[in-house]
């Protein structure tokens, strides 16, 4: 049983990882077309 638990702690990480970046790059496409859309720098 513990073997099973650490195995499953093991790969949550990356899935939680891929999630929040699956966020942050959709945050950057989101700003980055306003910012093309507005005729504006991103940066």
């Amino acid at each position: 049983m513990e073997t099973i638990l650490l195995t499953l702690y093991v790969l949550v990480w990356p899935v939680i990882v891929l999630a929040v970046l699956g966020i942050l790059v959709k945050g950057f496409i989101v700003d980055w077309r306003q910012a093309r859309r507005d005729g504006e720098s991103l940066i």
